[in-house]
């Protein structure tokens, strides 16, 4: 969706894909169905880093999972200014990078096990992203907006910058409602706040958002974990100004919604579960902050995930032909990451693992 965006907007695009989502590319450009139509504009897409050279920005909108072993292909596209913009669901590998504090600096195994992803991509690189829009794709190449366009970016040591001015407005001018924060892990603390329950549990048992809410017992859980994560906001500097009732009736609003996660499960997809609620348990310890409703959440979520062949983890250590960091290491981009030759910086879309990473100019 974003660089359909951004190419409509006349930003000189480039994609790192591969497979008939590179065909797509090569022969359509990008492609994004809204309410008016389609639109798009043209892009340089290929399978090799090597062939686009170093970028201005390079947004990475993988699952998160997938990063560890996508990062240390991306050498190719980093030159000494290129920014990177993870649009990636969860808490990133960057998260407690410079923010200061009592845990300034603490590494996040969760997302990053063994320090692969902040090796090849240093924080003083990174603008952090989060993502308030959901978009799917209807074939390859081909996305549909639904709802949302909201971005927010921000500088993970806070405060602002000149590139962070630039990457804003030319987000802006590509039409997407874009927030310059000066704390970016609030705005990505609070919206793992709201869905790293509803994530899980719809994976866990097939349910809509709707349904989820309606049911008393389930709706108590969700407010219990909620308050769990909340109480690790506060520990961090990420306090939550809103109570889970409220924030759960805005998620009530959009009925019958189909979370990112129970999308994946549906398709067989491994599941984001370690950068949206191992990592936070993580987080958890490392405060001393008690969380039996999240251990059991975690916990029956990563069984039935290992069951269904559909945790990451299980699928590095056994690879198959549907494991994604396994096609990255035989030397191609994700499935769906990119880059945008030339010029400034651009984000993404919602479902993290639906577009190519891309990168433009400004």
């Amino acid at each position: 969706m974003i660089g359909a965006r951004l190419a409509a907007s006349g930003c000189t695009t480039a994609a790192l894909a591969r497979g008939r989502t590179l065909d797509a590319l090569r022969t359509h450009g990008w492609r994004l169905r809204t309410a008016g139509g389609v639109i798009g504009g043209p892009v340089t897409a290929s399978d090799d880093p090597s062939a686009l050279g170093p970028q201005d920005v390079v947004l990475l909108t993988v699952k998160a999972h997938a990063l560890p072993a996508l990062a240390p292909t991306l050498a190719p596209l980093l030159g000494p200014r290129t920014t990177v913009v993870p649009a990636i669901n969860g808490v990133p590998w960057w998260f407690f990078d410079g923010a200061g504090g009592e845990f300034d600096g603490l590494r996040l195994r969760a997302v990053d096990p063994d320090g692969t992803v902040a090796a090849a991509i240093p924080t003083a690189r990174v603008v952090g992203c989060v993502v308030h829009l959901s978009a799917s794709v209807e074939e390859p190449g081909l996305a549909r907006h639904h709802a949302g366009d909201s971005l927010i970016l921000g500088e993970p040591a806070g405060g602002t910058s000149g590139r962070l001015e630039a990457l804003a407005a030319v987000v802006g001018e590509a039409g997407f409602n874009v927030t310059v924060s000066t704390r970016i892990q609030q705005d990505i603390w609070y919206k793992l706040w709201g869905n790293m329950t509803m994530n899980p549990i719809s994976a866990l048992t097939g349910a809509t958002a709707d349904r989820i809410l309606d049911d008393e017992l389930v709706n108590g859980f969700v407010r219990a974990v909620m308050g769990e994560a909340a109480a690790i906001g506060e520990r961090i500097g990420c306090p939550i100004a809103q109570s889970a009732e409220d924030r759960n009736q805005v998620t009530r609003r959009l009925g019958a919604f189909r979370t990112s996660m129970l999308q994946d499960a549906e398709a067989g997809r491994p599941l984001e579960l370690d950068a949206m609620v191992t990592v936070v348990r993580e987080i958890a310890q490392a405060t001393g902050t008690p969380t039996p409703h999240m251990d059991a959440l975690l916990g029956l979520t990563r069984l039935n995930a290992r069951v269904r062949g559909l945790y990451p983890r299980d699928l590095d250590s056994a690879p198959t032909p549907h494991d994604p960091r396994q096609r990255c290491r035989a030397g191609r981009g994700c499935r769906r990451s990119g880059a945008t030759a030339s010029g400034g910086p651009r984000p993404r879309s919602h479902p993290p693992e639906r577009e190519p990473f891309l990168s433009r100019p400004p």
